[in-house]
């Protein structure tokens, strides 16, 4: 299935699929699991549009590349040009939907980068390897400096986050990618994960939740 940007309600968002711009490390918890430093500043990369599937679908996992992880996050849906230095408020303005994401990562691959001082594109940019849910209304989602997310797999509770946890809040995070280059209408932000990653394998069912706003359910192709 084509992905299109959509709200939870089933209404088509009229906005291009863009970059997907990411943010590693952004819950300490997380950078610790996988003995890595916390960063000073938000760590930055970017998914293309062609990594983007439809969440609710079941997706395949690349074959012979090695474990593929799964890292829930939530996402922003941008809905107004932001570049340069931003306000806090055009940067919340420009916010047209909440949703939740995977980001799924050859660990292995990325271990292995990390280790030569490469970028990790090969290992996050793969295709299908964003999963990407319907948005919510950002006036229909929590307090951004208070977004809870959680991911259950096959019933089992796996990751469970809240965005008063990040090291960059998300009102900051967009400013900051706003210094470094332009986001731009159908972009879409995620915004780190919380402690937990860890393997995927074929048939795992996937809870993905913004507790009382959003739930999404999907499956890892057999």
């Amino acid at each position: 299935m084509t992905y299109q940007h959509q709200y939870n309600d089933g209404t088509p968002i009229d906005l291009p699929l863009g970059k997907v711009v990411c943010v590693g490390r952004n819950y300490a918890e997380h950078a610790r699991e996988l003995n890595n430093p916390v960063p000073s500043e938000p760590l930055l990369f970017i998914k293309p549009a062609t990594a983007v599937v439809p969440l609710a679908d079941s997706f395949h996992l690349p074959t012979g590349r090695g474990a593929v992880h799964y890292e829930t996050e939530i996402a922003l849906l941008i809905g107004a040009p932001l570049s340069g230095t931003v306000g806090p408020g055009d940067a919340a303005a420009a916010i047209t939907g909440v949703g939740l994401a995977l980001d799924l990562t050859l660990r292995e691959l990325q271990d292995q980068l990390k280790a030569k001082g490469h970028p990790w594109e090969r290992a996050k940019a793969f295709d299908a390897a964003c999963p990407l849910s319907v948005f919510v209304r950002p006036d229909q989602a929590p307090a951004l400096n208070d977004l809870p997310l959680r991911l259950q797999i096959n019933g089992e509770l796996r990751q469970q986050g809240n965005s008063a946890e990040m090291i960059t809040p998300i009102i900051a995070l967009l400013q900051h990618i706003a210094g470094a280059f332009t986001l731009l209408p159908g972009d879409v932000v995620l915004t780190g994960t919380p402690a937990g990653v860890g393997v995927l394998n074929p048939g795992d069912e996937l809870k993905l939740t913004i507790p009382g706003t959003l739930q999404q359910v999907t499956r890892v192709h057999e």
